[in-house]
Order: structure tokens, then sequence, then C-alpha cells
């Protein structure tokens, strides 16, 4: 992993150079451009709001704030596993290059969607004050609980980004994997609301995005510190994940150029 970083640093050129490329690319030749940064989350947001206050209703207070702190952070880390999972096998043209360096296409991704979560927000900022949900103190944990989702979403970007380079069919699991594990984490809903205390303990327990959302809903909406405890154990969690992605990304850089 210590090598991985290093590497990263010292491309830390060609990497902000791609991710610029990426964010100028992704919307261009579109009528509303940059402006769709703010209109796809949006959309999500009024779509969800719609289904869970008018038909499953949600007894949640400014709902729709409080889906969006979610929601924002979900679609960063589910935009950079679909787009990251094919980071490799797609770029032909860059990985038979001399010498191109591999590891800076899944961290592109990975830091272009984060950009994009970035931007994103104002939106939300200025959708709390809507509500009268004004930001406090409890903010300076923000930076904390974004490292530790970039270094989990790092560290499985790289696992599927390496894996799928020969199992092609990865990449379209994924999908299916991601949107059974939206309904499992609570984002569209408060934790509280799984009635039987088992099943609740198992998803908090077994689910990494889980402490993730509850921290963003702590800070957020709820206006209090994160749990230090689960947010910490993901944190070891997250590194030793890093760790071991980096191991396989590693053993297997060699035949990137090959198999693709």
């Amino acid at each position: 992993m210590i090598r991985l970083v290093r590497e990263l640093y010292q491309y830390r050129g060609l990497l902000l150079s791609l991710v610029q490329r990426e964010l100028k690319a992704r919307y261009r030749g579109s009528f509303l451009g940059f402006l769709w940064t703010f209109l796809n989350p949006t959309l999500h947001m009024l779509v969800y709001a719609l289904l869970f206050t008018m038909v499953m209703r949600q007894n949640i207070p400014n709902y729709p704030y409080f889906m969006f702190v979610g929601l924002l952070p979900w679609i960063w880390f589910t935009s950079s596993l679909t787009a990251g999972a094919s980071a490799i096998s797609d770029r032909r043209d860059l990985m038979t290059k001399v010498r191109f360096p591999a590891q800076v296409l899944p961290t592109t991704v990975v830091m272009t969607n984060l950009s994009n979560y970035v931007l994103s927000l104002p939106l939300m900022v200025t959708l709390g004050l809507i509500y009268g949900q004004y930001p406090t103190w409890h903010v300076i944990a923000y930076p904390l609980v974004v490292l530790i989702q970039l270094i989990f979403t790092l560290a499985l970007t790289y696992i599927v980004a390496a894996i799928n380079v020969s199992f092609r069919d990865l990449q379209h699991i994924v999908g299916n994997v991601l949107t059974m594990w939206f309904f499992l984490t609570p984002v569209l809903y408060q934790a509280s609301t799984i009635h039987d205390e088992g099943l609740r303990t198992t998803i908090l327990m077994a689910n990494p995005m889980a402490s993730l959302m509850l921290s963003y809903q702590a800070i957020f909406y709820e206006h209090r510190l994160p749990d230090a405890g689960p947010l910490a154990a993901l944190a070891v969690v997250s590194v030793v994940l890093l760790w071991g992605a980096s191991i396989l990304f590693e053993s297997r850089r060699e035949d990137f150029a090959e198999s693709i």
C-alpha cells in the first residue's frame, strides 16, 4: 500500500490532469453542461422524496433534506464502483503505452466522482437552509468521514478494476449488487425504523456504508458528532482493505496490457 501511495503522489500531476479532463468531458456537448452536476442528484432526490412521502410514507421531519444528506455520498460511492470496474479494461489506448501507471485510472474515477460530490455540497446546504437546518460546529468531523469513505471506495474500486480485466461479467454484477446494497443502507430511511433489533444490528455492523451514512446524518441532520466506535472500526477495515487491494492490483498489473 505504501508503494501505491508513493506512486500516486509521484504521478499526481497526471492524476490531476485526468480528473480535470474527465470533469470537462463528462457533460461536453450537452445543452445544460455543468448544471447536470446539480440536476442529477436533485432529480434522484425528487423521485425518492415523491415515493417515500406520498406512497411509502416516512414520518421523518424534513425528509428531502434527510435523504439528500445520504444520497450525495452514496452517488459518489456507486458511481466510482460502477465506472471503476471498467477503468482498466476500457482504456486499451492508455494501457498499451509503455510504462503507463495503471493505478492512476481507478483513482481518477474515484477522484472525479468525489469532485462532483464536493461541487454538489452547496446544493445540500441550500436545501438545509430552506428547511431551517443550519450547519453547526459538528462539521469539523466531516473531513474525517470523507477521508474514510475515500479509502474504502478506493480499495473496492482497485479490486473490481483489477478483476474485471479478465472477468468482464463483474462490471454487470457490480451494478446489481449496488442496487441491493443501497436498500440495505439507511439512506432513504432511518436505522431506527428497522424494528427487528437483531436485523438492525446485523445490517449496521455488517454494512460498512451504513456507518458512513449514519455519520453524515449525525453531522448534518442530527447536529452531533458521529459515533466514534463504528467509524474507527471502519477506518481500520478500510486501510486493511486498501492494503489487500494494492497487493492484488500489483500482482495483476503485468497482465493488464495483454488481457485487454
